[in-house]
């Protein structure tokens, strides 16, 4: 009887309790952080919360697919500069405060094919503590604006 019972029991989680690898995360696909924008649309990011991460970001990229991009996460809010050396694609760069508002968007920011460190610099106005970079034209499709408010959470 108590075998009966142990497979019942065993039975019961295999088909009733979510399985695991099946729970629905914060890191998207393969690690990927899970955006939710306003508009309900879903972006998974790339984390970028190393100096190192922060570093590459994008470049030598080819290709950013219209439900990607990277999330870039500081540990305090200031004025981050961003530029496009060695990117290869146009990129949307979307800043945000500490409440995952954003505070700045500069859209479609061009390649920079300078051999030199000479490319422009793009900055906000006010601190941030997240910056997102999505391929160019994707703010504008996803009516991104000012004071809109994303929803994630960094691991």
């Amino acid at each position: 009887m108590q075998q009966y019972r142990a497979v019942l029991l065993i039975l019961f989680i295999l088909l009733f309790l979510p399985d695991a690898s099946q729970a629905e995360t914060d890191q998207g696909p393969a690690g990927l952080i899970t955006i939710t924008l306003p508009g309900g649309a879903i972006i998974h990011a790339e984390l970028a919360d190393t100096p190192q991460k922060r570093a590459e970001g994008l470049m030598y990229r080819t290709h950013l697919g219209s439900d990607r991009g990277m999330l870039f996460t500081f540990l305090e809010a200031q004025a981050w500069t961003f530029w496009m050396k060695n990117t290869k694609i146009p990129l949307d760069i979307i800043w945000l405060n500490e409440k995952k508002q954003i505070i700045h968007i500069e859209p479609n920011v061009p390649v920079c094919t300078n051999q030199d460190d000479s490319c422009p610099q793009y900055r906000p106005n006010h601190d941030a503590l997240y910056v997102l970079e999505l391929a160019g034209g994707r703010a504008e499709s996803l009516k991104l604006q000012r004071d809109s408010k994303l929803q994630f959470r960094v691991p």
